[in-house]
């Protein structure tokens, strides 16, 4: 047998050993993802601040920004490819975690009367955001107690969620309001949690809250491009009425209709592909997240899961439908197309079977007129053979006095008309 390694057309690049081994190159990242998002270790009573910022500049921003705040602490600057970093920023701590389109700060220390907004706070004077706010919270963790569960009365009672967590050792309180800074306030009750499940529990509240702004972002394109698609609905429908009246429609304009249409439609369809994609992406994270909580209804109040479910599921249905009728609308406008067009190459071959059959009759008058030429031709040319002959018995004496050169060019007529319509029959024959 031979001892040559098989030939592959694709070999995996190796990095790294386990055991001595080579390990794949992906491997690193494949194992680190599962902590790419740690939960913080989170003692009571504790805040937590926590901002959003949409990138639309690119990840370039955020490395700008992390390396103003590592100047300013004196540390060194995170990895360019790090996509999460934690600093300490005097009693408190700094994270940083990088998404698809949004970078997430959060600023969490002791719970102090100073609150996130103190003079030592990274978001004062002298931050530059990366980018626009997609959401801003603030969550205090607090011992339940008598006194604090009288804070429950400072929510909104309107849109007041307020249930049991962690087998009923943490309540969450929310009204999904924001406050004079904009932020939206969060209350999380404890009474026994470690510090762990206590970071685990904030984390997925966050994500609650930041994912289903998220989501939402796709209900105003929804609202705006549900009008244009009921404005192509109704052109399309009055374009088949059209083309149903077979005596006075007008295929080329029709066609050029529609193909219009076609394209204003894909260009909506192509620009809320990401949008709407995204938005039903960030639903799904909300749902896992509010499973993950586990929640217990407390006696005449709204749970975060109930609350968001009768609002955020209708905003996903509107962006749902809108994506399903342009979907559907251009599987109509192509087949209607597809009809018309059919319709228009029909009449393209009626008007090449005219223009055929006009070419057919403009060669048989051509052939006419030919036959006619040279009718004339084989005469032309025979009077000018014959005068030839004429002057050629009138000019020698080869004849004498024995025949007149009259009789010559006479009796020259029909041998010169029948030479030179059998020449002219046997160049014709062969040229055909």
């Amino acid at each position: 047998m031979s001892a040559e390694p098989p030939k592959q057309g694709f070999a995996p690049s190796l990095t790294g050993s386990v055991l001595g081994f080579p390990a794949y190159a992906g491997r690193s990242a494949a194992i680190g993802e599962v902590h790419s998002r740690p939960h913080p270790l989170v003692q009571q009573p504790r805040l937590l601040l926590q901002i959003a910022f949409m990138t639309e500049g690119g990840s370039v921003v955020d490395e700008a920004v992390l390396s103003e705040l590592s100047r300013r602490l004196g540390v060194a600057a995170p990895d360019r490819l790090a996509r999460h970093h934690s600093m300490n920023w005097g009693q408190r701590t700094l994270r940083w975690e990088r998404h698809t389109e949004f970078s997430a700060y959060l600023f969490e220390g002791p719970l102090e009367a100073g609150g996130p907004l103190a003079k030592d706070s990274p978001f004062g004077n002298g931050f530059c955001p990366p980018g626009t706010v997609i959401s801003g919270i603030r969550l205090e963790i607090r011992k339940w107690s008598p006194a604090t569960e009288k804070m429950i009365q400072g929510f909104d009672p309107s849109s007041l969620c307020y249930s049991l967590a962690e087998g009923g050792k943490a309540a969450i309180v929310t009204d999904f309001r924001q406050d004079g800074d904009g932020l939206t306030r969060i209350l999380i009750l404890d009474r026994g949690l470690s510090a762990q499940r206590t970071g685990a529990l904030c984390q997925r509240l966050m994500d609650i809250e930041t994912y289903r702004t998220l989501a939402l972002l796709g209900l105003p394109l929804a609202q705006a491009l549900s009008g244009r698609v009921r404005r192509i609905e109704d052109r399309l429908a009055a374009i088949t009425s059209e083309m149903k009246a077979s005596g006075s429609r007008n295929n080329q304009t029709l066609l050029a209709e529609l193909t219009e249409l076609a394209a204003e439609l894909e260009a909506d369809a192509a620009s809320s592909l990401y949008r709407f994609g995204a938005s039903r992406a960030y639903d799904g994270i909300v749902k896992e997240r509010l499973e993950a909580l586990e929640e217990e209804a407390v006696p005449g109040y709204d749970t975060w899961a109930g609350f968001l479910q009768r609002r955020l599921a209708p905003a996903m249905r509107t962006c749902r439908s809108v994506e399903e009728r342009q979907a559907n609308l251009s599987r109509k406008l192509t087949r209607a197309t597809q009809l018309l067009r059919t319709w228009v190459d029909v009449e393209v071959e009626k008007q090449n079977r005219d223009l055929l059959a006009s070419m057919n009759n403009r060669a048989r008058l051509q052939l006419r007129l030919q036959q006619t030429v040279e009718g004339l031709s084989v005469a032309a040319v025979s009077y000018y053979v014959v005068g030839l002959i004429g002057y050629l018995a009138k000019g020698s004496g080869v004849f004498g006095k024995v025949v007149a050169p009259e009789l010559v060019t006479a009796a020259s007529v029909p041998v010169a008309v029948l030479v030179v319509w059998w020449l002219v029959r046997k160049a014709r024959q062969v040229h055909e």
